[in-house]
């Protein structure tokens, strides 16, 4: 047998700021499916989408635009990636509003929320996805400063946004949390990552135990190894080169591949669906 790793069609490539910029990736993340057909399934809709500037919430904040629905996203500091972003809501003839903050504070997700409402009047949908990750390959080596900065960008930030939120939120009304495969099957190298993946999983089933009565729905979507900013500022070089082969289908997959999953679970098309998570990964089978 050869010990040669299997190979990603991603290039090696690395950045050095976190989060990373969509806009310095080789090759740029497919934020849109040429054969999406959108059905009018938010038409009317709000929706809020933390780290929507790139990656996984550009391509939510833009299908949810597609699918008619106006859209906020929240970002850190990628101010151009989050003008895109809005460029591209526009261009699906919806309002975007793009909103720079740091959700581990609750002040501004409280913040975030009602900007989004005095903008456009209500709040249907909460998308939580923004995350943090340092690849790390001891415990003796995780600070307790980037323990704190991995869960409250991970976990705090999604009670702090649903907090806010709820008061909004009227019975039909969705929230989505973004988990991931780690959650299921652990990550070495990312220990504290995979443990708060973990914590949103737990997250998503008790709240939506807790809102079902109110009719508010609440799921999650656990990606698979997604091409994203996240990869190249979390990664060395040569990792990104191996990233998602070792997936069934034997590649990353693409921003775009997972919109859809949102859709449905913002859209009537999941009314008797509460409490899950939908699977986006590439072919791996998953338990739990």
């Amino acid at each position: 047998m050869s010990d040669e790793k299997p190979k990603s069609p991603m290039p090696a490539q690395h950045q050095d700021r976190q989060p990373g910029l969509e806009s310095e990736m080789t090759p740029r993340p497919e934020f849109e499916s040429p054969t999406y057909r959108a059905a009018g399934k938010l038409e009317g809709k709000v929706a809020i989408v933390t780290g929507g500037d790139s990656g996984i919430g550009r391509a939510v904040a833009v299908t949810f635009a597609k699918e008619g629905a106006d859209v906020a996203i929240v970002y850190l500091d990628e101010h151009d990636d989050a003008k895109e972003t809005v460029r591209q809501i526009e261009q699906e003839g919806r309002r975007g509003l793009a909103i720079a903050a740091d959700l581990r504070g609750e002040a501004a997700a409280m913040d975030a929320v009602a900007r989004t409402v005095r903008a456009f009047g209500r709040l249907d949908t909460l998308v939580n996805n923004a995350a943090y990750q340092v690849v790390q390959e001891s415990i003796a080596d995780i600070t307790e400063e980037q323990l704190d900065r991995t869960f409250r960008t991970n976990i705090y930030a999604y009670f702090f946004m649903v907090k806010a939120s709820l008061p909004h939120l009227k019975p039909g009304s969705t929230i989505i949390n973004t988990s991931s495969v780690v959650a299921y099957r652990g990550a070495p190298m990312l220990l504290d990552y995979s443990s708060t993946k973990g914590a949103n999983v737990a997250f998503t089933r008790s709240l939506s135990q807790q809102l079902i009565e109110k009719g508010i729905r609440v799921n999650s979507v656990a990606p698979g190894p997604i091409w994203t900013p996240f990869i190249p500022s979390a990664l060395p070089p040569e990792e990104v080169a191996q990233f998602g082969a070792d997936t069934p289908m034997k590649r990353p997959g693409q921003p775009s591949e997972l919109a859809p999953a949102y859709v449905y679970l913002a859209s009537e098309d999941s009314s008797y669906v509460a409490g899950q998570t939908i699977h986006v990964n590439g072919g791996e089978v998953i338990n739990g």
